[in-house]
């Protein structure tokens, strides 16, 4: 399997943004200025709060399929291969690794089979566009932590979504999760959302080494990424961290993350988070603190490393 270097662009995408003039800019910036050969869209799902059981999903919630499929053609035009990952997130902000249920159904209470039910509607929705249009790789779901003890639910969507789609299937857990996992076995690649401390890659690598021998699976890191504010370096996962511009901690992270990998031939590539669907400003973009590298010295080493990934 080749090497995945590869932007997330445009995380969970409103209606109307992928088929805008300003998204196919942005992404016509995204080889130049990094070097990416792959793209991950994140279709949303939305749910109300964690215990919900109804997921909503197109429309008002995310790009309508057609705008979807536009956009992986127009992608797919420039010479990038495109992973689907579709997403569920809840509407009350609470995170995605939050969606829990009574182990045992209890009547009249939220469960996980009628969750699951809803939750394989939007896998194998997307699954078939992924399908249609040549996607290289399907993640079947993205840090769902206390979802992720259900296993036979999971086993039975991952067959049903490799009953659609035929090309890889992954599933995306979540930092310090990849040797808590049972059901690797069941996909065909690993992958995590890698947002490790600067200082600590070595011994996390030697952690998911363990995983990867055990499995003999393939591992990439789905999403991975650093702001560009003071700290983010050391908890580089707190995405509403506040403080001062810092540039070239954000870049220095960045390259450690590279330096690193770069010793481990199982490392299969890079998610990285993020690119935005819009361009700002140059200077509106050399100030922002958050997680985009559009137009900050992250982006150099970030094309760097991808050279010699």
């Amino acid at each position: 399997m080749e090497c995945i270097k590869a932007l997330n662009f445009a995380p969970f995408p409103p209606q109307g943004l992928l088929g805008s003039k300003e998204a196919r800019q942005s992404l016509e910036t995204v080889q130049d200025e990094t070097g990416a050969t792959h793209l991950i869209l994140t279709p949303p799902g939305v749910q109300a709060t964690p215990q919900s059981e109804q997921i909503f999903f197109s429309g008002e919630y995310g790009p309508e399929d057609e705008e979807l499929r536009g956009f992986i053609a127009f992608a797919q035009s420039l010479g990038l291969k495109v992973i689907l990952k579709p997403t569920v997130n809840c509407q009350n902000g609470v995170w995605r690794a939050f969606i829990n249920f009574f182990d045992t159904e209890v009547p009249g209470e939220p469960s996980w089979r009628r969750w699951f039910t809803a939750h394989e509607r939007f896998h194998l929705h997307y699954a078939r566009i992924a399908e249609d249009l040549g996607c290289v790789m399907f993640i079947a779901g993205c840090e769902m932590v206390m979802a992720e003890g259900q296993q036979e639910h999971w086993r039975e969507l991952i067959a049903k979504i490799k009953g659609l789609y035929s090309g890889p299937v992954s599933y995306n857990t979540d930092k310090y999760q990849e040797d808590r996992l049972t059901w690797w076995d069941c996909v065909d690649v690993i992958s995590t959302s890698a947002y490790y401390p600067a200082g600590s890659w070595e011994t996390q690598l030697d952690r998911i080494e363990g995983v990867v021998k055990k499995y003999a699976k393939p591992c990439f890191f789905a999403e991975t990424g650093c702001m560009s504010t003071v700290g983010s370096p050391h908890i580089p996962n707190k995405w509403d961290l506040s403080g001062a511009l810092d540039l070239p901690g954000q870049a220095a992270w960045y390259r450690e993350v590279f330096e690193h990998c770069r010793r481990r031939p199982w490392v299969l590539g890079f998610g990285l988070w993020s690119w935005p669907g819009r361009l700002p400003p140059a200077q509106e973009a050399a100030e922002d603190r958050g997680y985009s590298l559009y137009g900050k010295p992250a982006c150099s080493v970030v094309k760097a490393g991808f050279a010699t990934a």
